[in-house]
């Protein structure tokens, strides 16, 4: 009900009062302005992503410095591109595997397969199919690049969220079957948002994941085919095959810059709007802060203009699309759905099985045993350097991303400064790591380990942040009133409460790691070569070879490594956590 004045001066004031809540005002003009900068960005990128493919050769990748802005931009392009992607992957397969016990059996061990393959491999079998459905179109080697950086985000994303999605607490899940919510409308008021903070630091952190392949997805050789995309991968490439410190030095610079805006201008934003769904039963002390969020939220012409959109989305929630809790099933229907579990794993297994035969044929048609021998021995060195750095870093980054998760001023600070070391390169490093070891005649396959787990230990950390940071504070002042300390804090209280998170961290670090083997176990600098025996050197020697039975050979090894290491160790931890740990 609206009470209106009788006179018609107060009639007046109540009419301007309502045309200045929708009138633009300053925070308009900003975000207007902002807008428009990245309209007119998207659409400059866009068009030299069309460009025709003849460019890449008649005006080749330079280390000219004016150059260096354009290649930023088509870099950025390429990352938001597969983080979009990425979502949508992670909507859809990461929920089927949350929601339906026969689909899980099939899409995790798909995604543990998934995480171990290589970008290098991707590229291998990618490259001409994309270049092939846009012939004489720089598009093509775009969607190779944008498909090779999806594979390095994906993952990470999926198994955030499918985590989130099982072990969403059981008193929530019942309250809302209570008032009778169907299936979209709980994913959508209860499951969604009880994963977004998880899913945001991962999103976070898949996003700096990508730069640590980006050299690889956008200086493309597999075999006789070359491609070097205007980006910052192909600078840094370029850069390092020059011998060039100058321009490395650049190219990271930018890449901080790029950071720094990105993590400004999306990232906090999305972060502090966020927080509203953390699960806690009491108010937070401390609240993450956005200075664009702010505009946003002020601006009222945007507003105003948003209405519509809001609109049709509080329309959808009411959708009652999917079933509601069905009662108790009887024994025949349960028997039947027994049976039907039993047939559907016979036909995973019989597809497997044939997977597994035209493999085994096709390898044996192409190489011998001692290829499988030394594709074998090179798998467990590797396997033992993942084991020895996944255990380090976890001992380091825990402690470190649980203070900061627990301090949202801290978090706020960091969160730039972590996204860039996640994103940092290892590429960079290599001249360093290569003049350092050369110099002092190391031992390469020990001290060439370490590059692995530079762009990977920071699952680790923003899982850490992610679970500390949705810890309840109810239970933290709970914590507090019992005088709960040391180690019996982080007993009781912190590790069960992050240990969800930590498990998604070091499951996606551990497949993170076995991806950057690729990169890091063989490393060159100039006409200097550094090779460190294992399987990614293996992969990576026979991908620029071109050598494509051995590639599918590596791949293989990769893969059944990972899923029996993940078989055994991360995915029973990932059973125990969803039983024992909720926030129940």
């Amino acid at each position: 009900m609206i009470f209106l004045p009788h006179n018609r001066n107060s009639l007046g004031e109540a009419a301007a009062l309502a045309r200045g809540r929708i009138a633009p005002n300053i925070y308009d003009t900003v975000a207007f302005a902002m807008l428009v900068a990245l309209l007119v960005l998207l659409a400059h990128g866009a068009a030299g992503m069309r460009a025709p493919t003849t460019l890449l050769t008649t005006s080749p990748v330079t280390l000219d410095l004016a150059n260096l802005p354009e290649y930023a931009l088509r870099t950025t392009l390429r990352m938001f591109a597969a983080i979009i992607v990425s979502l949508i992957f992670t909507f859809t397969v990461a929920t089927l595997a949350a929601k339906s016990r026969r689909a899980e059996m099939v899409i995790i061990p798909a995604l543990d397969i998934l995480q171990s393959v290589p970008v290098l491999g991707f590229l291998t079998f990618t490259v001409t199919f994309f270049m092939g459905l846009f012939p004489g179109s720089q598009l093509g080697a775009e969607c190779a690049a944008i498909f090779a950086i999806f594979t390095s985000q994906a993952w990470n994303m999926a198994f955030s969220f499918y985590q989130s999605l099982r072990t969403v607490p059981g008193d929530l899940d019942e309250v809302s079957r209570g008032f009778g919510l169907s299936a979209w409308q709980r994913f959508w008021r209860l499951e969604a948002p009880f994963a977004a903070p998880g899913l945001v630091w991962n999103t976070m952190m898949s996003m700096s994941g990508g730069w640590f392949f980006v050299v690889a997805s956008e200086a493309i050789t597999v075999g006789t085919t070359t491609v070097q995309l205007p980006g910052i991968g192909s600078w840094l490439a370029l850069a390092i095959d020059k011998q060039d410190f100058r321009a490395v030095a650049w190219a990271v610079m930018a890449m901080g810059v790029l950071i720094l805006l990105y993590d400004q201008l999306l990232f906090r934003p999305v972060v502090a709007w966020a927080d509203k769904f953390r699960f806690e039963q009491t108010a937070g002390q401390e609240k993450p802060r956005s200075w664009v969020y702010d505009i946003l939220r002020r601006a009222r012409l945007l507003q105003t203009v948003g209405l519509p959109i809001v609109w049709l989305w509080q329309r959808a929630m009411l959708l009652r699309l999917g079933k509601r809790a069905m009662p108790a099933a009887s024994a025949a229907s349960r028997r039947f759905s027994r049976a039907l579990d039993i047939a559907w794993v016979g036909l995973v297994l019989i597809v497997a099985l044939w997977g597994v035969v035209e493999t085994v044929l096709y390898l044996r048609q192409t190489l011998g045993w001692n290829d499988v021998a030394e594709a074998f021995s090179g798998g467990l060195l590797t396997l033992l350097r993942v084991v020895v750095l996944i255990a380090v870093a976890s001992v380091i980054w825990v402690p470190i991303g649980v203070w900061i998760g627990l301090r949202p001023a801290v978090a706020e600070r960091v969160q730039p400064l972590a996204q860039f070391l996640a994103a940092f390169p290892a590429n960079v490093l290599f001249p360093f790591a290569v003049i350092a070891i050369v110099a002092t005649g190391a031992n390469p396959s020990i001290w060439l380990s370490p590059l692995m787990v530079l762009g990977t230990q920071w699952y680790i950390l923003f899982n850490v942040i992610a679970g500390a940071s949705a810890f309840p504070s109810d239970l933290k002042e709970a914590a507090r009133v019992f005088k709960i300390r040391s180690w019996s804090w982080w007993k009781n209280v912190m590790l069960p409460g992050i240990f969800p998170y930590y498990i998604t961290g070091a499951l996606t670090a551990s497949g993170g790691s076995w991806n950057a083997s690729i990169v890091a176990e063989l490393a060159s600098w100039g006409n200097t070569r550094l090779e460190a025996f294992g399987l990614g050197s293996y992969i990576a020697k026979a991908t620029e070879a071109g050598d494509f039975p051995r590639v599918i050979l590596g791949i293989a090894v990769m893969s059944l490594f990972v899923t029996l290491f993940n078989r055994t160790l991360w995915r029973p931890l990932y059973v125990y956590a969803e039983r024992r740990m909720r926030l129940d």
